[in-house]
């Protein structure tokens, strides 16, 4: 029975004697050396044996002959055809009846495949970016890759003798999937395997500390699996240096933020140097409107007093240039945000359609003109400053098509969130209305956008613009709260999209025209206050003719020494806004309170002192801006008179 055992064996079954001559040889040993038992038996076991593996047989017998074995060990042996064998050997003695030993019994088994297919799957570990290391139920290391071995500076002999919380103090995260050698892998959710952490989900990729053999402490991600061997669970842990990426995200994040600074600091260049511009314009503004004033109405009283002859004719002329000039101050003051505004609920979509009838007819056939609107909610502005702005875009839209092109207007709710551009660039979130035109002109580069909104920036020949236009829609849209933003490329057009913020207000319904009044003043008694002498003399003529009492003071001393002095009433009180001393709006409230009957109208080229914080004007408060021509100062006075009480200052 015995005897048939050993034939039947797979494994190679040879018997030796002490001398390692070859007592018997069985069907296995045949099959895995080449060799078959008639050659072999009565020969020495030498010639199996490469000659380098020898000294090592020739320890083993030794061990042998006084009793000893030798457990499976790895070795080498020569097959017939004169190749290498990788076997797996067990050795034992050969006893006789008596128990004496009189050789050895050698049983092999070939593994030169197992060897292969380990070295194919070593290489593919070594091959790996990711340290490799294979975990043992006790926490020990028995499985690492080269990149294991550059990342934790260890030997792969040292690593696979080390307990895994040397190389990864915080431990391993919890394994979410099992590898079945020869099977499917089988979800495991959060249960963690192999792993002291029991219990606790976590990520894939678990950002962790790894320690390497000179004590640096390096950022680590790391993802476990589960190997099921068959022979029990390995962790396979896969270790990944993240120190570079966190470095290089770190200099990202730095260059982001300086990016962002340099835009913050641009932006406050910008709006401060805009700001500074306006306040030269508001001031410009002042004194150029007080003398606008003067020369338009001196020339309205040569145009009526010298009615058909050429010097009326020339009077127009000077008259026609200062309508010009004053709305080139106009302009300023809109671009300064000082301009004077009377907001009001407004459909936006209908002022659009109102200003495109009169844009068909005026840009010329050229150019191919389409406004699509849409039901808005309402906006809080000024209707006339609100067509200011679409004339001027317009106006920039056709002369950046001198060849014809498109152009187009159109409008619509947009709900600016916190990623949107125009509140990445400072506007409150929140919803708005959007006017966006666009054309197919010759566009701007980056650095004529930058200057774009500056006043009197231009690109257009001497004599064919002020460059005011861009200006002037700066100011306004920004005065009403919103902001402006221009996408230009050159060679393929611009599009200016101004976002205005929507009201709860509700848009008044259109009312007929008044009849036109009599705007004698039937001897009412004005105080006029105004410390430029030529426009308070012009002043003075105007109401004159105009049936009106007439007391002048230079400044708010004199103005209210006239107040203590005069015996008669004082029906209203016209003063200028801006003056050395005392402003309009202080001489008002001494005024009033001296006389309560008192009504005020303020004038002013630069109202800035009596707006609101909003740049609106006070509802109590009546304005008549400079520089204005005798039927508007009429006008002014009688509303004033004949409407609601107000204007205490």
């Amino acid at each position: 029975m015995l005897a048939s055992i050993v034939q039947s064996s797979h494994d190679a079954i040879v018997t030796t004697d002490l001398d390692g001559v070859v007592l018997s040889w069985n069907p296995g040993a045949e099959l895995l050396y080449g060799y078959p038992a008639g050659k072999m038996v009565g020969q020495p076991i030498d010639r199996i044996i490469p000659p380098d593996r020898r000294p090592d047989e020739a320890e083993i017998l030794a061990l042998v002959r006084i009793g000893g074995r030798m457990d499976r060990y790895r070795t080498s042996r020569l097959h017939a055809d004169g190749t290498a064998i990788t076997v797996s050997v067990l050795v034992s003695p050969l006893r006789d009846g008596t128990g004496t030993i009189i050789g050895m019994t050698t049983t092999a088994r070939d593994i030169s495949e197992r060897e292969h297919a380990e070295a194919r799957v070593q290489a593919v570990l070594d091959a790996a970016p990711d340290a490799l290391l294979g975990v043992d139920d006790t926490g020990n290391v028995v499985l690492v890759n080269a990149e294991a071995e550059r990342l934790f500076g260890h030997p792969r002999y040292d690593l696979t003798t080390m307990a895994v919380r040397r190389l990864l103090p915080d431990g391993l995260p919890p394994a979410t999937t099992v590898l079945r050698i020869g099977g499917d892998s089988t979800p495991l959710g959060t249960e963690p395997v192999g792993d002291p952490g029991a219990g606790q989900s976590a990520p894939r990729w678990a950002t962790l500390t790894a320690r390497r053999s000179d004590g640096v402490r390096l950022p680590v991600e790391i993802s476990c699996s589960a190997l099921d061997t068959g022979d029990g669970i390995i962790v396979v842990a896969a270790v990944r240096d993240i120190t570079d990426r966190l470095a290089a995200e770190a200099e990202q994040q730095a260059l982001r933020e300086e990016a962002e600074q340099r835009r913050i600091e641009a932006r406050l260049q910008r709006v401060e140097r805009l700001e500074s511009l306006g306040q030269l314009a508001g001031g410009v503004a002042h004194d150029f409107n007080n003398l606008l004033a003067v020369i338009l109405n001196y020339a309205a009283f040569i145009v009526e007093d010298a009615a058909g002859t050429p010097m009326a004719a020339d009077a127009e002329q000077i008259a026609r240039a200062a309508r010009r000039g004053s709305d080139l101050t106009h302009q300023l003051l809109a671009f300064a945000r000082r301009e004077v505004i009377r907001p009001r609920p407004l459909d936006v979509s209908t002022v659009v359609t109102e200003v495109t009838q009169m844009l068909r007819r005026s840009i010329g056939e050229h150019i191919a003109l389409t406004a699509t609107t849409a039901p808005l909610p309402p906006v809080m502005a000024d209707p006339g400053q609100l067509e200011q702005v679409l004339v001027n875009l317009a106006v920039n839209a056709r002369d950046a098509m001198p060849s014809g092109g498109h152009l187009t207007i159109d409008t619509a709710v947009v709900d600016a969130d916190q990623d949107h551009p125009a509140v990445l660039s400072g506007l409150e979130p929140g919803c708005y209305v959007r006017i966006r035109v666009s054309d197919t002109g010759t566009g701007m580069p980056r650095d004529v956008i930058a200057k774009a909104f500056d006043p009197f920036f231009t690109t257009k020949p001497s004599g064919q613009g002020t460059g005011l236009g861009l200006a002037t829609v700066y100011g306004i849209v920004t005065q009403a709260g919103g902001t402006v933003q221009i996408y230009s490329e050159p060679g393929f057009g611009t599009t200016i999209t101004i976002l205005l913020p929507i009201t709860d207000a509700a848009v008044p319904e259109d009312r007929p025209a008044p009849a036109p009044a009599d705007l004698s003043g039937h001897g009412v008694t004005v105080l006029v206050v105004e410390d430029e002498t030529a426009l308070r003399e012009v002043s003075e003529r105007i109401l004159r003719r105009g049936g009106y009492t007439v007391l002048t003071a230079a400044d708010g001393r004199e103005a209210l020494q006239i107040c203590a002095t005069h015996e008669g009433p004082i029906d209203v009180l016209l003063t200028d806004v801006i003056m050395p001393g005392m402003l309009g709006k202080d001489i008002a409230e001494s005024v009033t309170a001296a006389r309560p009957g008192t009504r005020v109208l303020f004038m002013s080229g630069y109202a800035q002192p009596v707006l609101t914080t909003h740049g609106t004007l006070a509802a109590d408060v009546h304005l008549l801006e400079k520089p204005f021509t005798g039927a508007e100062l009429m006008q002014a006075l009688h509303e004033q008179l004949h409407g609601p009480r107000g204007g205490d200052g």
